[in-house]
């Protein structure tokens, strides 16, 4: 997609607020035999109060905590599909522009053991662009300062080490910060994770010794190695092909993994050689989906419908044992 395209959706993220869907439970939308199957509504989300999911962390409790990208609310999604706004980010000044998407843009999201949410949070501003923390029942706080031309979207806790990692999609850098707070640091620069005309590092996840990393641009699944002394080993390139990739989840413990294909309404099924197929599609009822989690056999899809503008909503899928 040429980059004058590129903006020209892009404007629809920020502006397009239009007919409202009500917010309930519906049967299947699919049920066909394969690796990912049954697909099935869990929310219908209102567009026209911003309810766009960008980035999903789940509750163990079965709901489903998610950013609103565009209306910089945290909301949790029960498991009965209501909606529940858990807080919402402070605006910038008036007249500030966030880089590349230009509104204000709440990216990642995880979640710690004891419930607190970290949450990525662009403005185009240095008083409130960062990571910002949300523990429950508080409200929310940046725990660390990006640079205002940064863009941080993808997000990811390393529960082991306590340290989060950011992947910024305008600077193409993946940042590191200490899950208590304080200064962020540069923690890998390539030229794999810059942007090629509008988006690059994208979705991040730490997965058996190393954050793996999309670029939306690149079309490209990366793994950087995190090495014993902390810092990052050589990119590796593990997928190509992939364009306009978002975010993505691993299936089990190996490197199998699903990947949302946010333009063209699809969800990838990765395997570890690099290959993939196409297991999801709009007639399963994606809607540009923006990012997937999965716990146990269950996978779980946000779509933002960014370009469609018809149904911001929230699928489960079932992924068969071995995948």
């Amino acid at each position: 997609m040429s980059t004058v395209k590129r903006w020209s959706r892009t404007g629809l993220l920020a502006t397009a607020l239009a007919a409202t869907l009500t917010v309930g439970v519906t049967g299947p939308a699919s049920a066909a035999a394969g690796p990912v199957s049954d697909a099935r509504f869990l929310a219908h989300l209102n567009m026209a109060d911003g309810q766009r999911p960008e980035n999903i962390a789940l509750e163990p409790g079965g709901g489903a905590d998610v950013t609103f990208a565009f209306s910089r609310q945290v909301a949790r999604i029960t498991p009965d599909g209501q909606a529940q706004v858990l807080a919402t980010l402070p605006s910038p000044a008036a007249g500030s522009v966030t880089p590349v998407l230009t509104s204000p843009f709440l990216g990642g999201i995880d979640r710690a053991q004891d419930g607190t949410l970290y949450i990525a949070y662009a403005t185009g501003t240095g008083d409130l662009t960062g990571v910002w923390r949300l523990r429950p029942g508080g409200t929310p706080q940046r725990i660390a300062a990006l640079p205002a031309d940064s863009l941080p979207n993808g997000l990811a806790l390393d529960k082991h080490s306590g340290l989060l990692y950011v992947a910024d999609s305008a600077l193409g850098t993946v940042w590191r910060v200490p899950v208590a707070g304080g200064t962020p640091t540069r923690w890998a620069t390539a030229p794999e994770l810059r942007p090629a005309g509008f988006l690059g590092a994208n979705g991040i996840k730490i997965h058996n010794g190393a954050a793996w990393v999309t670029n939306l641009d690149q079309g490209t699944v990366l793994r950087i190695p995190v090495t014993c002394h902390g810092s990052a080993g050589p990119v590796e390139t593990r997928a190509t092909g992939l364009v306009d990739i978002d975010d993505f989840a691993f299936t089990g413990a190996g490197d199998t993994l699903l990947a949302a294909i946010n333009k063209d309404n699809e969800v990838a099924l990765v395997r570890p050689d690099g290959s993939h197929s196409i297991v999801l599609t709009a007639a399963d009822g994606l809607q540009n989906p923006t990012s997937i989690a999965v716990q146990g056999d269950t996978a779980y899809i946000a779509s933002g419908a960014y370009f469609t503008n018809t149904d911001p909503n929230l699928l489960a899928a079932h992924v068969a044992p071995g995948e």
